[in-house]
């Protein structure tokens, strides 16, 4: 995004950059009903976009996009600048450019996330920035928590969720050969050799019961079935259940053995 020379169109090493006063003069025209003070306004500060979408640049975002979000920002800056305040105009600026970039990305997020915990979120970033300028320390989730006057569980939950998604395809190291990926870091316990051997051991087991034991076991432990519902249904006391269900379990540990 440094690099680049041309966002949107527009030659960013030609943007001018206009003084206070020039500011001032233009401002008193605008209000006055001059458009074209309105387009010089926006045109001198495109400048203060540029500084403002790089702090977005570790997002995986079209810059032409952040900058056009950032002009839309800028816009509804300069219509609402109010020249009696005794404030710069990058100074009201600014916040209302990175909370239209903000809300581009809350809105754009691919995960969608309540609004109400967007918006704990968010609240716990501003805290946090506050709290490492005034005690120059990375605060905790308790901190924040403290301050929101909520649960610090609520704090970490709701940050986890505005977090970007990271794809299982995406390199993490490299060096020179084949890449690894996030996916070949995920243990998969389900898929193991080990569960595997042990499925057909167990498949194996059961292939040699007879068809009652087969019967019982299926009832019992796919079903989820008491030994009193499985003695209804066959006709047998629970106490007949019980000692086949045994002894096609003892049967099923030699076979695999």
């Amino acid at each position: 995004m440094r690099n680049k020379v041309e966002i949107c169109g527009v030659d960013t090493s030609k943007l001018p950059v206009l003084t206070n006063e020039e500011m001032r003069e233009l401002f008193q025209k605008m209000h006055a009903g001059d458009l074209s003070a309105r387009e010089k306004l926006v045109n001198g500060n495109l400048r203060l976009v540029l500084s403002v979408i790089q702090r977005f640049s570790n997002r995986d975002e079209f810059v032409d996009d952040l900058f056009q979000v950032g002009c839309i920002g800028l816009i509804k800056s300069i219509d609402n600048f109010d020249l009696s305040q005794e404030v710069k105009f990058s100074t009201y600026a600014v916040p209302m450019i990175i909370g239209e970039i903000r809300r581009y990305l809350r809105d754009n997020h691919p995960i969608r996330v309540s609004r109400s915990l967007r918006d704990i979120a968010y609240k716990s970033l501003q805290i946090r920035e506050k709290l490492m300028s005034e005690t120059a320390k990375e605060p905790t989730a308790e901190d924040i928590g403290r301050e929101l006057g909520i649960r610090h569980e609520d704090v970490v939950f709701a940050l986890d969720a505005i977090q970007d998604p990271v794809s299982l395809f995406e390199p993490i190291y490299n060096d020179g050969g084949d890449p690894i990926y996030v996916m070949d870091q995920i243990s998969d316990e389900k898929n193991s050799d080990v569960s595997w051997i042990e499925e057909i051991a167990i498949k194996e087991g059961i292939r040699r019961l007879n068809e009652r034991e087969k019967m019982i076991l299926h009832k019992r432990f796919y079903q989820g079935k008491t030994q009193m519902e499985v003695a209804d249904e066959i006709g047998i006391s629970q106490a007949q259940v019980s000692r086949l269900e045994k002894a096609a379990i003892k049967n099923m540990e030699k076979n695999i053995q």
